[in-house]
């Protein structure tokens, strides 16, 4: 049987299990492999896989959830709790717009990468590396973009940093070549209220139109803090999320590199 809980289709993404090391291996492995067997097509099985991952941190907080639906839509995924039948509606809040297109072309950037590297020596070259650039980079011109790649390589081959390459930092990993962005943190990023507040207005909209057989329906607000576009310190005038009025019976704000989570409603 191939194995579905695999690097191609999943490493390569940036909310990944290599950087949560409290990842509840079994339930995603087995959840996984359903959505494979789903006759979703191929770009909503990885959109849905993703989710799961996204879910982790989650999972820990709520243990007895038991998932059965893994595959509907809205809500995004149904599950058995406490006896009762619950829609559970995942959403991503960004909170830095200007990096996703940067991000974007970052991913195609370390892919190509690893691609290159993988083709060369898989087994001399695999590990995950967290990259950190020299500022004023610009990763969204075709003709830099192979300066680019080209120093990526060079960095991993010689394990020291080379041309617009600041920082390289590498961790096991006993399969492929995995490369990222190092996790930095700005003191003062913080996400403001007001875009969770939003975010559950469009949501509130969409309610009527959710899955009627459930017993109660909860939205799960994630920042994916492996991702430079949703990451955050510390939520900005936090107090205004009491304020909230909503048709959801829950709402929750989950962080998924430490699982902090904020019960909204």
């Amino acid at each position: 049987m191939k194995k579905v809980f695999s690097d191609e289709d999943l490493v390569k993404n940036l909310s990944l299990y290599y950087l949560n090391r409290h990842l509840k291996k079994k339930p995603i492995e087995r959840y996984h492999r359903t959505i494979d067997e789903s006759p979703l097509h191929d770009r909503e099985k990885y959109k849905k896989k993703s989710e799961i991952l996204l879910l982790n941190s989650f999972m820990h907080h709520f243990p007895e959830v038991k998932f059965e639906n893994l595959t509907c839509e809205s809500p995004d995924f149904i599950a058995q709790f406490n006896n009762k039948k619950i829609g559970i509606e995942l959403t991503e809040v960004i909170n830095h717009l200007e990096m996703k297109k940067v991000e974007s072309c970052l991913n195609k950037i370390f892919r190509q990468a690893e691609i290159v590297l993988e083709q060369e020596d898989t087994t001399k070259y695999r590990g995950v590396y967290f990259l950190e650039f020299h500022s004023n980079i610009r990763f969204d011109h075709p003709e830099s973009q192979q300066e680019i790649i080209l120093s990526i390589c060079k960095s991993i081959k010689k394990n020291k940093p080379s041309g617009c390459i600041k920082s390289i930092r590498k961790s096991f990993h006993r399969r492929n070549v995995f490369i990222t962005h190092e996790y930095s943190m700005n003191l003062f990023d913080e996400l403001c209220s007001e875009k969770i507040l939003e975010l559950i207005e469009k949501k509130n909209e969409k309610f009527p139109y959710y899955d009627t057989s459930v017993d109660e329906c909860w939205l799960v607000i994630v920042s994916d803090m492996n991702s430079l576009a949703s990451r955050y310190t510390f939520i900005q005038d936090k107090e205004h999320l009491n304020e909230v009025k909503s048709p959801f019976h829950k709402i929750f704000h989950l962080e998924n590199l430490c699982g902090n989570i904020t019960s909204i409603k």
